[in-house]
Formats: C-alpha cells, sequence, structure tokens
C-alpha cells in the first residue's frame, strides 16, 4: 500500500504485484512433491492447480462473489478438472470425465494422502494419486490470492503470506528426504520474500529501515541456509511416510543365503519359468551387505545409505543405469519365501492383486513378497540390464561414494590374504579382480553332498568357516563361501562390496567349465531356472560406473578329485627329496608395508580459500547470534544444572526432595511465591486453590507430588532408585503441565526468569572470609543437619 493511500482502495497495479508474489510463493512450496511423484508425472497437476487456483480467486475477487460462492465454483473446478489432471485413467481420452471420475476424486480427496505417503518415491500417476498434489496446489493458490484480494485490512490480508507456509508443510510432509529444494533453503526464501511483502502490503515499510532490514535479514540466511546445516550435522530428515508405515526389515526373516544348499538340493527341480531373459542376464534374488561372523545377511533397513530400504512402490520406478531394455515375465514353480526374483533394475513390477504386498529395493535391485511367492504365480517386470563394463573402462576410478554398514567378527585369515593377494595391483579394480581371480582359479568347487559324491565342504559361511576356506589344507566350497569371503576381503582393501544370491540360468550344467551351456527352455521358448542354476557372486561399486558384478567361484569342473587324477596321469621322474622341515606356522607381519595402494585422484584445493572466507563470515554472522541470545542461554543452563545436580544426588532423599523443589521453582518462574514458612503440603494446598478452577488435574498432581515428598523425607527407610525415578518421572509430568497452563509468551518468559535463581543465590549462606573464621567440625556437622531438616520441610 502506498503512503497515504487509504485503507480499502486498491490499485490494479498493486494487486497484480500480490498475485505476482503469492504465485510465486506458492510454487516455491509445492517443489517438495515434484521428486515424490516425478517431475514429468506431477508437473501438470501442479501447473494446472496453481492456474485454475488463481483464475477462480482473480474472478471470484472481480465479480464480488461471496465465500460459499467461491468454494462452490472451487468443487466444480476440482470435478472437471480433476479427471484430466488427476485422475485421468478415469476419463475419456484423458480429458472427458465420467462418472467413475467424480467417484474416484470423492474418494481420492480423502484416501490419496494416505496412499502418497505408503508408496515408494516416485509413486506416479496411478489410480488418483495426483489427488493430494492437485488439491494443495488448487486450495493454497485459491485461499492465498483469495484472501489478499477480497479482505480490506490490510493487516488481516496480509496474513495470505501464511498460506504457502501451510502448503509448504503439507508438500514437505508429502515429499522425500531429499527434495530438490532444501527444506532450509526453501523456508529462508519464503520467509524473506513474504515478510517483505508482508511489510509493503500493511504499509509498514519504510526506506530508511533498508539498512537494518539488511542486516536482518543477512542475519537469518546465515542462521538459516548454514546454522541449519551445522546443528542437523549428519542426521537423516524425519519423513512422514517412515513413521505411517515402517520399511520392511528384512532382519525379521532368516539370510537367503544360509539356504544356498536346500536350493543346491533341488537339482532338477524348476523353481521358475522366466520369458524375455536377455542374453547372459540373471536373476536376482537377494543382496546381502551386513555381515556379523555369523552370517551375511540384507541390510535394506535404512541403517545405512547403500542398503536402502525395502518399500512400497508406484506403477512406475526412476532407473539411473543404462543398459538393455527388456519386459520380463516370471512364473513361480517350486520356490518359496519372500523374496521374490527380479532382473536387472526394475522399471515397473506388475503383480495383479497383491502389488499391494510388494516391497521393492531400489538401491540392491532387490524386492520381497510380504505375502510371500506361490508355485504358479505370474509377474511382469520392464527392467533395465546395465551394460557391465570392463576393466580397462573402468581404469583408475576410485571406490563408489556409497556407506555400507560395518562388518563385525571377520577372521583373522580374510585380512591376511586379501593383503597377500592383492599385492601387487595397482588400481582399485586391479585389487578385485586380483581377489576374484586367485579364488577362482586356485579354488576347488564342491557342494559338499555327500549322496552325489562330493568333497567334503561344510555349508555356511560364518567366521570359522571363512577362515577354513582361506587357511585351511584345501580351499573347497561353493558359490556360498567364496562370495562371502571375497566380498569380506574386497571390503578390507577399501572398497564397497557386496554378495548377490541370484541364479545364472544353465551354469548348474556346465560341468566341463569350459563355459558353453544349453540353457535349458520349454516347450514356449521360457528359460526353467533349476535349483542347480543357483549361485552367488560379488559386486562392487567404483565411480562413475555402480555396482560391478565380479565371479569369484571356480568351475564345478575343478575339484580336488579331479586335480588329483590329472596329477596321476602324468607322472614325473623321481628324484631324490630333501628331508622335510619342520612345519613352523609363518605369523605374517604386523606392520605389511608392502600392501597395495591404489593412486587416489589428488585433491582439488583450488576453492579452499573461498571457502575458509566463507566459514570465517558464518562464524562471525553465528557469534553475533549467539551474543544476543547469550542471556537467555546462561539462564537456561544454569537451570539445567541446578535440575542436574538435583536428580545426581547421592542421597535418595534428597533427590526426591529436589523434585519437589524443582516444582516450586517453576512455579516461583512462573510468578507464583510459595506462602512464607508453609510445609510442602500447605504450599501445594495453596497453588491448587488456584489452579483447581481451569486446570485441576494439574492441581491435584501438585498435591500428590507433596505428598510423596513428605513420605519420602519423615517416613522410615530410605526410597530406592525405581521410586526415586518414577517420582522424577512425575515431576517432569506436571513441570510441563504447570507450563502448558500458559500461552506461549509466558511459556517463554518463564524459562528466561532469573526469580527462581534469585532466591537460591539470596538463601545461599555466605562462605567463611578467612581460614581462621572456619567453623569447628562440630558446628559444620550440626549445620549441615539443620540444612536437611530445613530442605525436608520446604
Amino acid at each position: 500500500m502506498r503512503p497515504g493511500q487509504r485503507i480499502g482502495v486498491r490499485e490494479p497495479a498493486d494487486a497484480v504485484r500480490d498475485v505476482l508474489v503469492l504465485l510465486v510463493a506458492v510454487g516455491l512450496a509445492l517443489t517438495p512433491l515434484l521428486p515424490a511423484y516425478g517431475t514429468a508425472a506431477v508437473l501438470p497437476a501442479l501447473v494446472g492447480g496453481v492456474l485454475l487456483g488463481a483464475g477462480v480467486a482473480v474472478v471470484g475477487a472481480l465479480r464480488r462473489w461471496s465465500a460459499l460462492v467461491v468454494v462452490a465454483v472451487l468443487v466444480g473446478v476440482y470435478a472437471l478438472a480433476g479427471g484430466a489432471l488427476a485422475a485421468p485413467s478415469t476419463t475419456i481420452g484423458g480429458v472427458l470425465p465420467t462418472p467413475a471420475t467424480f467417484v474416484a476424486l470423492a474418494r481420492g480427496a480423502a484416501s490419496t494422502w494416505k496412499q502418497v505417503l505408503t508408496l515408494q518415491p516416485p509413486v506416479g500417476t496411478a489410480g488418483t494419486l495426483l489427488v493430494a498434489a492437485f488439491l494443495l496446489a488448487l486450495v493454497g493458490t485459491a485461499a492465498a490470492l483469495s484472501l489478499t484480494l477480497r479482505v480490506r485490512r490490510a493487516a488481516v490480508a496480509a496474513a495470505a503470506g501464511l498460506v504457502p507456509l501451510l502448503v509448504l508443510v503439507g508438500a514437505v510432509a508429502l515429499g522425500t528426504r531429499q527434495p530438490p529444494v532444501p527444506p532450509t533453503v526453501a523456508g529462508t526464501l519464503l520467509a524473506a520474500l513474504l515478510l517483505t511483502w508482508a511489510a509493503w502490503r500493511t504499509g509498514s515499510w519504510r526506506p530508511r529501515r533498508l539498512v537494518a532490514t539488511g542486516v536482518l535479514a543477512v542475519v537469518a540466511a546465515t542462521g538459516g541456509l548454514l546454522g541449519g546445516p551445522l546443528v542437523v550435522a549428519d542426521q537423516p530428515r524425519v519423513v512422514v511416510r517412515d513413521e505411517i508405515v515402517p520399511p520392511f526389515d528384512p532382519r525379521d526373516y532368516p539370510s537367503p543365503l544360509a539356504s544356498f544348499r536346500r536350493l543346491v538340493k533341488l537339482d532338477e527341480t524348476v523353481l521358475m519359468t522366466v520369458d524375455g531373459l536377455p542374453q547372459g542376464a540373471r536373476v536376482r534374488l537377494a543382496t546381502f551387505d551386513r555381515y556379523d561372523g555369523v552370517v551375511f545377511n540384507v541390510a535394506g533397513d535404512g541403517s545405512a545409505q547403500a542398503s536402502g530400504e525395502f518399500r512400497r512402490v508406484g506403477d512406475r520406478l526412476d532407473v539411473a543405469v543404462r543398459g538393455e531394455s527388456a519386459r520380463v515375465e516370471v512364473t513361480v514353480g517350486a520356490l518359496q519365501g519372500v523374496w521374490l526374483p527380479t532382473v536387472g533394475q526394475a522399471r515397473s513390477i506388475d503383480l495383479g492383486r497383491v502389488t499391494g504386498d510388494l516391497r521393492y529395493n531400489d538401491a540392491t535391485g532387490a524386492a520381497v513378497l510380504t505375502s510371500g511367492v506361490r508355485e504358479g504365480m505370474t509377474y511382469t517386470l520392464d527392467v533395465v540390464v546395465p551394460t557391465v563394463p570392463d576393466d580397462e573402462t573402468i581404469g583408475g576410478a576410485a571406490p563408489g561414494p556409497v556407506v555400507q554398514p560395518a562388518p563385525s567378527g571377520v577372521p583373522q585369515a580374510v585380512v591376511v590374504a586379501a593383503a597377500d593377494i592383492a599385492r601387487d595391483a595397482g588400481t582399485h579394480v586391479q585389487v578385485a579382480r586380483a581377489i576374484s581371480t586367485q579364488l577362482a582359479e586356485q579354488g576347488y568347487f564342491s557342494h559338499g553332498l555327500t549322496d552325489a559324491g562330493d568333497h567334503p565342504s561344510l555349508a555356511g559361511h560364518g567366521a570359522a568357516r571363512l577362515a577354513d576356506l582361506l587357511a585351511g589344507e584345501v580351499t573347497v566350497g561353493d558359490g556360498e563361501q567364496y562370495a562371502a569371503a571375497a566380498a569380506l576381503m574386497i571390503r578390507e582393501m577399501g572398497l564397497p562390496a557386496r554378495v548377490v544370491l541370484g541364479f545364472d540360468p544353465g551354469s548348474g550344467d556346465d560341468d566341463e567349465g569350459d563355459g558353453e551351456v544349453v540353457v535349458p527352455t520349454d516347450e514356449d521358448g521360457a528359460v526353467e531356472i533349476r535349483g542347480r542354476d543357483v549361485q552367488a557372486w560379488v559386486e562392487v561399486a567404483f565411480a562413475g560406473h555402480g555396482w560391478v558384478p565380479f565371479d569369484v567361484t571356480p568351475p564345478r569342473s575343478r575339484t580336488p578329485e579331479q586335480e588329483q587324477e590329472e596329477t596321476d596321469t602324468d607322472p614325473q621322474p623321481q628324484v631324490v627329496q630333501p628331508p622335510a622341515l619342520p612345519p613352523d606356522r609363518v605369523t605374517p607381519p604386523d606392520d605389511d608395508t608392502e600392501q597395495p595402494q591404489a593412486e587416489d585422484p589428488a585433491a582439488d584445493d583450488s576453492g579452499l580459500a573461498t571457502w575458509l572466507r566463507i566459514a570465517a563470515w558464518t562464524g562471525i554472522g553465528l557469534g553475533g547470534v549467539l551474543v544476543l541470545l547469550s542471556p537467555l542461554l546462561v539462564v537456561v543452563a544454569l537451570k539445567a544444572r541446578r535440575r542436574r545436580r538435583r536428580r545426581r544426588a547421592a542421597d535418595p532423599v534428597r533427590r526426591v526432595a529436589g523434585g519437589w523443589d524443582e516444582v516450586v521453582d517453576t512455579a516461583r518462574d512462573m510468578g507464583g511465591v510459595p506462602p512464607a514458612a508453609a510445609t510442602r503440603r500447605e504450599t501445594a494446598r495453596d497453588w491448587s486453590a488456584t489452579l483447581a478452577g481451569r486446570h485441576p488435574a494439574v492441581a491435584a498432581r501438585v498435591e500428590a507430588l507433596a505428598r510423596r515428598a513428605d513420605r519420602a523425607v519423615f517416613a522410615a527407610g530410605t526410597p530406592d532408585s525405581s521410586e526415586v525415578e518414577a517420582y522424577w518421572a512425575d515431576v517432569d509430568a506436571t513441570v510441563g503441565a504447570l507450563r502448558r497452563t500458559l500461552p506461549w509468551r509466558g511459556r517463554v518468559r518463564t524459562r528466561a526468569s532469573l526469580a527462581s535463581l534469585r532466591r537460591a543465590a539470596r538463601s545461599q549462606p555466605r562462605p567463611p572470609r578467612t581460614r581462621a573464621a572456619r567453623p569447628p567440625a562440630t558446628t559444620q556437622s550440626q549445620t549441615r543437619t539443620t540444612r536437611r531438616a530445613r530442605r525436608g520441610e520446604r
């Protein structure tokens, strides 16, 4: 509003400025919805909602419609345009609404919010999922513009700036952990924009305040943009979808890798049939990256970045990898359990009526079906099979920037073998290749099945089994042991690695180990996967290349018996053998200076000086803020210290009495003064008479605390620790209830009040001036006894 302009009279240019500012604010507030739905999927609904809401608000203001008419027009716009923008699958040609459209929009207005929160982003456009985004844009824009264009009082009209903030809260609640505009940036920009607009809208903007406003804006931006990250550090954002429907926790199920031999024993049993499987592609069952010394398990519980989470997903999934696209149809045979076979990275998974039971981990490409897979079930996947780069393409790439759960219980044999095998490696990919080649070419293969005449080989991949594999007399095992050992060895060398359990079609028929196999198919040409095709391999992450698979298991033809037969058929000339040396055990050195040191790229510190200057100015700004807040912080710290000393007193009786003192000091800070020379119960009754009218429950709590404190102080015996902790828990609840009887400003003043601290300072006895003035020990003991008695009477 311009100076001198009469309140209630708005010029067209001012109204246009209001509309533009609020449209920008609402648009910025809606940005957290882009990754939740997918930008291309939700953008038409957001833009359409903003434009339609603005149109209804502007026309209503020009035509001077009543609020009831505006609401009715909004409902009509939602019904007519909502089908094309929010529920296109229910319309004719994606535009014309049908009776099913109106029913879907009516139901979606109430149910879509939960659906969006319980699906893994991006949720896509299936059903009525877009209704939530469309309603936020439509209603938020219409409410903000209607308020500022229709209300005559400038102060009330400026309250329209709160509407974009409410829209931002709703969008953040539906959003993801990593929105396109960080919440600190969005909040700071919205605050700066809307506060400036509100000051201009109410006529309180003054040019002479420009410098002060600029300084305040710099301090606010510094605190919001730089102070926020410093406070939260590396803590992940709390996302509403995690609180409503917790992610699937794979730790509730046994590790599928531990069932490796059970799958092997199925041998010729058809576990599944896969139609459309690309040449050379494998089927993934589960991915493991957590080792505890006993078993490799799935860590997809959100505890590590690279582990991902198993969550519900929408009809479309974002795929960041490049490779061959395929449409795969899987028919389940004898396979059992909750683990759902997948191929590559899925773009969509169609399970029909049981799609709601699907939980997918986009970080590992694994999936589970909480209701379990069953024989005869058929589902379809649209997938991308990543292209596998060779060692030359990877070159000197650094390890992938991923975070994995730290392993525990790793045997020392893994550490020693990893350093010895990768001794001559120069790059990271050479380290992984050396370890995988050593195991595949120097180890022996055996499932340990006595019925099949296999060489003895224990199942499992615990610490003892892996130590026997790497340091025993014969290195023998199957994919379970070799993959687990290789993953741990590669991780010991500083590379992120994980184990994958799946199926390599036809690998169980490669008895000669030459890689030439005939993949079994059914009469329709679909690939039949049997129990003997089960395999485990290792994936290693490289920067710029993602997860690269490595085969670490020896060929089936390389067995200890086969090696012995080849040795016997090639007789050697007889020579005189030297005397045998005593079998001394070789102990590896503690400091192996010849361990491979992969060449890391040189750090680029060209911008270090700039960042140091930014950090310095940020520190100055934060220091100014701390100086302004220091009196309040000191008061709060002193009260916290006093409370901690009371609660941690050595004497249980003093701890209980200290709890009552905490209630008294809180009441004193709130303006209440305990009656002079009154006991606890008298003080409680006096305060309860004041509180009983409007807060009877709080009054009852105060009286109960007084009685319990008297009983602890004067009764025989000493209260145990559980009674003291229970008393303090009630003290905390009562203190909170007392503070809630005040408005928020009163609560702030209570926390900053010095009343209880001044009282404590006046009641504290003065220390003696000199050593000669110190009273004798007997008098000191009597004084302490008197003080305890006085505390007991408070």
